[in-house]
């Protein structure tokens, strides 16, 4: 498909704001650097292929397991995937991070690093809530551990960060590892993308512009009631 496959894998407390970057960051990919990107998202997925899991430790580890898979087979496509999960555990971010390796494929662990207090002060689902009055019982930060990276490729402290300045610290990681480069057969002018294979030192001007330059290089077309 003409791009760098990778696998952003977002992992923090409830709350931290994994959802939130992942779908601006998915936004901008697409948008201006007209890449290809699919998200998955740890509480739609419970939904679906992880309906059948819990909240042990060890449907925990399946519930990570699957998605590194499915990432890693995204990966391989070419497809930028953006994983948002609590994932508490480093031994099963590990094993994801492992098989990104074994298969060659680019692998970045995004800290969203916010104290659990400033988490439990957003509370945006109400979960935490329910989790101090007993609804939920083996509530990460609370009852259940979190084991923080180690060293993690990206480390976004929320709290004290704006949206777009953690996606632009995002989006200038994947430049310096080459995965926003353009494909050998890209047209020079196409918007946002890097010569292939590195080449120049670049950094985005302010998101905005990108369409409207890239709009005027196109020619005039006239348009009917039926378009």
């Amino acid at each position: 498909i003409g791009q760098k496959g990778a696998t952003l894998w977002f992992t923090g407390f409830s709350g931290s704001g994994k959802s939130t970057i992942g779908k601006k960051l998915e936004e901008v990919l697409v948008r201006d650097y007209r890449k290809h990107v699919y998200r998955l998202d740890g509480d739609n997925l419970r939904f679906g292929i992880n309906s059948d899991l819990g909240f042990s430790k060890e449907d925990r580890t399946e519930n990570v397991r699957r998605v590194g898979e499915i990432s890693k087979l995204f990966a391989e496509s070419g497809v930028i995937v953006v994983a948002s999960l609590i994932s508490p555990y480093r031994a099963d971010r590990d094993k994801v991070r492992k098989i990104h390796e074994e298969s060659k494929n680019e692998f970045l662990e995004v800290f969203v690093d916010v104290p659990i207090e400033s988490a439990e002060a957003r509370d945006p689902k109400g979960l935490y809530k329910k989790a101090r009055s007993g609804q939920i019982k083996g509530f990460t930060g609370l009852d259940a551990p979190y084991e923080a990276p180690r060293n993690p490729e990206i480390r976004l402290p929320s709290h004290q960060m704006t949206l777009d300045e953690e996606v632009r610290a995002i989006i200038l990681e994947l430049q310096r590892r080459g995965i926003l480069t353009a494909s050998e057969n890209t047209p020079a002018w196409y918007p946002a993308l890097l010569p292939p294979d590195g080449g120049m030192h670049w950094e985005p001007p302010s998101y905005s512009t990108y369409s409207a330059a890239a709009a005027a290089k196109f020619p005039p077309v006239l348009l009917n009631d039926i378009d």
